[in-house]
């Protein structure tokens, strides 16, 4: 930083350039290291994550308040239909388990899996935004709108946000339907199905509170790691959306060297992730009483 300040003003001495420098970032250059880490961590825990360089003089904590909320807006979105098409396409497979539809469904499942989101991100920037013109190429929400609880501002935002969703959607529903496939394939394998048919229950019943609510138990943890993996995938996807989420602002840290904002936007998405697994750990049992009774049979 201090090289790039001297080109842009050489007439300024290294003593004035270390102290501008030190202004933007939050450092005292001349003070050893570790004692500028602990300066940091000590301002992290009073929950100032310092001030942005490109930014500035805003900071860091309000550039992200302002683009977490984006973030999270397309990965509810994203995750809500991905649970839809995973849990309910999977369901039917097992349910018909060999035929052409199983089959047909899983290589499609499988394709669409292996395809990275970024690309599925391009290629619907090109049919859908570029040759139809049908969705905006940026954005959050229709430019000379002003933000608020209106529906022209809501309807906006629903529309600038179907590309980038679908890009997730796509790429990540085949993962959850094969995993409810074989789920469902094993439940429908146990026992007690066989008695519930034999009891004369009707299908609907045994499909609904028997098989369904067995078999999406395990996927709980599966969906709760999607939300690391989304945040780290916003990274790149906002930007080829231009969409001002977190990871727009992450990715623009990086290229323009922003220092505080790259570790401050790195470090939300760090705790997001470990919070989103820490739930999954704390509250699988809780779902599913037969992992804690396993556990306890098992220590015995």
């Amino acid at each position: 930083m201090v090289a790039d300040m001297r080109q842009r003003q050489p007439s300024l001495s290294t003593e004035q350039l270390n102290v501008m420098a030190a202004q933007r970032i939050g450092v005292d250059l001349n003070r050893p290291i570790h004692e500028a880490y602990i300066d940091y961590m000590l301002n992290l825990a009073g929950g100032s994550l310092g001030q942005s360089i490109q930014y500035h003089p805003e900071t860091v904590a309000d550039i992200i308040a302002r683009s977490l909320p984006w973030t999270a807006f397309v990965m509810s979105i994203s995750l809500l239909f991905v649970f839809i098409l995973g849990i309910g396409l999977g369901a039917i497979m097992a349910y018909k388990e060999g035929s052409k539809f199983d089959v047909g469904s899983s290589i499609i499942a499988i394709f669409l899996s292996s395809v990275p989101y970024y690309v599925a991100g391009v290629v619907l920037i090109y049919v859908l935004a570029l040759e139809l013109s049908l969705f905006p190429l940026n954005g959050r929400y229709p430019k000379g709108v002003d933000p608020g609880f209106t529906l022209e501002f809501i309807g906006g935002a629903l529309y600038h946000v179907i590309l980038p969703a679908a890009s997730f959607v796509i790429t990540t529903w085949g993962g959850f339907a094969l995993g409810m496939r074989g789920n469902s394939v094993q439940v429908l394998g146990q026992d007690y199905i066989r008695v519930a048919k034999l009891r004369g229950l009707a299908d609907r019943r045994i499909a609904l509170r028997y098989v369904g609510r067995n078999a999406i138990l395990p996927m709980w943890t599966s969906f709760l790691i999607q939300v690391g993996f989304m945040f780290g995938a916003s990274i790149i996807l906002e930007e080829i959306f231009s969409y001002r989420g977190i990871g727009y602002y992450m990715f623009d840290s990086i290229d323009n060297r922003d220092y505080p904002l790259m570790m401050g936007t790195f470090l939300v998405i760090t705790v997001c992730v470990v919070i989103a697994v820490l739930v999954a750990d704390m509250t699988y049992g809780k779902l599913d009483p037969r992992v804690e009774a396993g556990g306890k049979d098992e220590s015995y």
